[in-house]
C-alpha cells in the first residue's frame, strides 16, 4: 500500500501530469484539497472508489483515514493544488506516515506561477531584467515568516517576486516593495489562474491596490511584481540562440559560410 501525494496543477484539469491521473484513476481512496482541486480530477477515481474533500478534515482526522486504508491495503491519491512542494503542508503529513509505517511518494504538479506566466504569455526571467523568481509569502494567519525572509529583505535583490497566499496583505506588500522597486514597477495579481473564471489584473505597485479592492478579488490570487511584466518594453535577447553564441552542441565551426 502506497499514498501517493499528487500535485493537481493550478486549476484547469488538463494541466495534471499523465502520471497523477493515472495514479487518482486506480486508487480505491482519494483525498483531494476541495477549495482548490476541480471535481473532474478527482471524477477520474475509478467506480466505487472513496472519495473525500478534506477541506473541513484536521490532520489528524486526515492521517486516520490513510491508517484505515493502509489497514485495508488500500492505495491513496492525497491530491494537493498546484505542486504539493509549495506551501503544500506535505512535510507534516509525511512526518505521521514515517511514524506509521505507511509508505508514500510524490509526483509534482504545474505551480501556479508558471501558469500565471503561460496566461500572462511571458517569461519570468528577462536578461537584464532579471534572472531569479523568489516564491514567497506574507504572514495573514498562517505560519510566521523567517525573520531573514521579509519582502523587504527579498526585494532587495530586485528579482521577480511571486507572493503566494497574500492578496489580503496587499497594502503591507506594496508599502515594503515600493523603496525597492519604485511605484512604477509592474505587478500583476492572478486569480483562480487556468481556472474558467480566471482573472489577470494589471498594474503598478502604485495602482495595483485599487484595481484589486475595485474587482472585489480576496483569495485564491497570486501576486507577481518585477520588471519583467511591463507590457511593450523593449528587452535584451538571450544569448542562448545567438548566431555568435557557440556550444557543445553548436559549436563554432557550424556557423561557417
Amino acid at each position: 500500500m502506497t499514498v501517493h501525494f499528487i500535485g493537481a496543477g493550478p486549476g484547469a484539469a488538463d494541466l495534471i501530469t499523465l502520471r497523477g491521473m493515472r495514479l487518482i484513476e486506480r486508487c480505491p481512496v482519494c483525498l483531494y484539497a476541495g477549495s482548490l482541486v476541480p471535481r473532474e480530477i478527482v471524477a477520474a477515481a475509478p467506480k466505487g472508489a472513496m472519495v473525500i474533500d478534506t477541506a473541513p478534515l484536521h490532520l489528524d482526522q486526515i492521517i486516520e483515514v490513510i491508517r484505515k486504508a493502509h489497514a485495508e491495503g488500500k492505495d491513496v491519491a492525497r491530491v494537493h493544488s498546484g505542486d504539493p512542494s509549495l506551501y503544500g503542508a506535505i512535510a507534516e503529513q509525511m512526518r505521521r506516515l514515517d511514524a506509521l509505517g505507511i509508505s508514500y511518494d510524490v509526483t509534482p504538479g504545474v505551480p501556479a506561477f508558471a501558469a500565471a506566466a503561460a496566461a500572462l504569455r511571458t517569461e519570468l526571467t528577462l536578461p537584464e531584467a532579471s534572472q531569479s523568481v523568489i516564491l514567497t509569502r506574507t504572514a495573514v494567519r498562517a505560519s510566521a515568516m523567517p525573520e531573514n525572509e521579509s519582502l523587504a529583505a527579498l526585494g532587495a535583490s530586485g528579482a521577480t517576486l511571486a507572493i503566494h497566499l497574500s492578496v489580503n496583505n496587499l497594502a503591507r506588500v506594496v508599502r515594503e516593495l515600493v523603496p525597492h522597486y519604485g511605484p512604477d514597477c509592474p505587478v500583476v495579481v492572478a486569480y483562480r489562474v487556468s481556472w474558467p473564471d480566471e482573472r489577470l489584473l494589471r498594474g503598478t505597485l502604485a495602482t495595483i491596490r485599487d484595481r484589486v479592492k475595485e474587482a472585489g478579488i480576496t483569495r485564491t490570487a497570486l501576486i507577481l511584481v518585477g520588471r519583467v511584466l511591463a507590457e511593450g518594453a523593449p528587452a535584451a535577447e538571450s544569448r542562448l540562440y545567438a548566431a555568435d553564441h557557440s556550444h557543445v552542441l553548436r559549436p563554432r565551426r557550424d556557423m561557417k559560410g
